[in-house]
């Protein structure tokens, strides 16, 4: 996907609300080197009144380094309206924010932090596009929506978005059913660490899908990692439920082969998660 069709796409439906976005007068704030080391932190906290500055004067810091269009300020602007965190809920100016970094930034050198945000606010689009937003004054629109994931996905290399393209590969209303495609961008999150890749990945080798025939012991093996990766987070009963399935159909030789398979990509299977018995 080329960046002038990402930015002809943005900018139709965009333009407006960045001007609005872009309106605030920059201020110098003694503050601004804080609030910006402090935005790129990520860590989601959005006010810093716990070490002694105003809110008012964060945001203000944020917003003049988002005028100077730094990706990371943009984003934790975009965050912060889109959740309401620190400021009113305002899903206009989040858009704003999202599209004007994919629009300025859609070409930026696809490593390092500053890519990871340009990358998961293409995500951000694609949702836009995906579900519609009649604040925003856009129609669902599928087509725009897997574009924007695809950029994210194979310019930059996310995880996030690459398992949704995987998702997408399995359904004849996203890119078609290919499961040969779908276990290509599933592996490639899944090798990063995407922990609901790993289990989607595990299940389709598990079970198979259409003309793509089932390797259980691979897939076995790879929702027993999925099951340690997602261990402790909000996607552990999803990953869980995908194990269990498989572990009740599964024949002690799948078992014993996910065993030594694990075995032989580590000294340690049991950092794994991988219990057969």
């Amino acid at each position: 996907m080329g960046e002038r069709s990402i930015m002809r796409t943005l900018s139709h439906v965009a333009i407006a609300v960045l001007t609005v976005c872009a309106a605030a007068p920059a201020q110098a704030q003694t503050a601004i080197d804080a609030a910006s080391d402090f935005a790129r932190s990520m860590d989601g906290i959005t006010s810093m009144d716990s070490i002694g500055v105003p809110n008012d004067t964060f945001i203000s810091a944020l917003e003049s380094d988002a005028e100077a269009g730094r990706p990371l300020a943009l984003w934790q602007l975009g965050t912060m309206y889109e959740n309401g965190e620190g400021v009113d809920k305002d899903p206009v100016k989040a858009f704003g924010y999202y599209s004007q970094i994919a629009i300025q930034h859609a070409d930026t050198a696809p490593k390092g932090l500053e890519a990871d945000i340009v990358a998961r606010s293409f995500v951000k689009l694609g949702d836009y596009f995906r579900e519609g937003a009649p604040e925003v004054g856009l129609k669902q629109d599928p087509v725009e929506s897997h574009r924007m994931l695809m950029h994210a996905a194979s310019y930059f290399g996310d995880a996030e978005a690459q398992y949704r393209v995987g998702l997408l590969y399995q359904q004849e209303d996203g890119l078609g059913v290919s499961p040969t495609l779908s276990a290509r961008w599933l592996q490639a999150a899944a090798s990063k660490g995407h922990c609901l890749a790993q289990a989607g990945l595990g299940n389709l080798l598990f079970n198979g899908m259409d003309s793509y025939p089932p390797r259980p012991a691979e897939g076995l093996m790879w929702l027993n990692v999925a099951h340690n990766t997602c261990l402790g987070t909000v996607d552990q009963a999803v990953a869980d439920d995908m194990l269990n399935r498989a572990l009740s159909s599964a024949s002690p030789e799948d078992r014993a082969a996910a065993q030594a398979m694990a075995s032989a990509s580590t000294s340690n299977s049991v950092e794994l998660g991988i219990e057969f018995n």
